[in-house]
């Protein structure tokens, strides 16, 4: 796994001419989870995409579980180089640039959980999202805990806004919308959220408003270190 995470891995040297590679077989399947979903992702279903069989496949990566580590690093490709931001800024960029990943490939929600083989690009966000607290005076921990903290946040707008395919779900406006409707017919059993409905925006500002108040915590934090 490793190896085909890391480009150490060595192409087939026996048979004929390989008539794909690992990126192309990689590109394939992300086709098929940007259209249907992870679940339909299958070797067969792969190699239907391809001029090879299921089991020329097999040559290049040994299985599913390691053909999704693959597609998953290589969509969520490296992050924006954003040079010279303070830090607030870049870590804003990056949440807005990781958010925008998402929501091109919502499928990576579920295959970039839990235990699994990571590869350079994912590591590369992370270390670039690091960067940018490089300086403030917080600790490794505190470092690396802001930005689980800013990825749960963006995961979590990313899952209400988005609809992943083959997977059923709403949208955060459908969901308000439906929410709204039942609150339409029953407020008078639920007036403080009613009334709050009946004085928010119409804007979806969920996203914006979460990761401004949690920069404006380690604005915070930040500060009391300098001082």
């Amino acid at each position: 796994m490793t190896e085909l995470l890391w480009g150490s891995a060595q192409p087939p040297s026996r048979g004929p001419k390989p008539a794909v590679t690992l990126a192309g077989i990689a590109e394939a399947a992300i086709g098929i989870a940007d259209a249907e979903g992870l679940d339909a992702v299958s070797m067969q279903r792969v190699a239907d995409e391809l001029p090879v069989t299921k089991m020329a496949l097999y040559r290049y990566v040994p299985g599913k579980a390691e053909l999704v580590a693959v597609m998953s690093d290589l969509a969520m490709g490296a992050p924006p180089e954003r040079p010279s931001l303070p830090w607030r800024e870049a870590l804003y960029a990056w949440s807005m640039d990781l958010y925008e990943g998402f929501r091109r490939h919502p499928w990576l929600l579920l295959s970039t959980i839990g235990r699994r083989p990571i590869g350079p690009n994912e590591l590369t966000w992370m270390d670039r999202g690091v960067r940018a607290l490089t300086d403030t005076g917080l600790d490794g921990s505190e470092q690396l805990d802001a930005i689980v903290v800013l990825v749960g946040h963006v995961r979590t707008l990313t899952l209400q806004t988005t609809t992943v395919p083959g997977r059923q779900g709403l949208t955060e406006e459908a969901f308000l919308s439906d929410f709204a409707a039942i609150l339409t017919t029953h407020g008078d059993r639920f007036p403080s959220l009613a009334a709050a409905m009946r004085s928010a925006g119409q804007d979806n500002q969920g996203l914006e408003f979460g990761l401004q108040r949690i920069l404006d915590g380690l604005e915070l934090l930040i500060n009391a270190r300098k001082a």
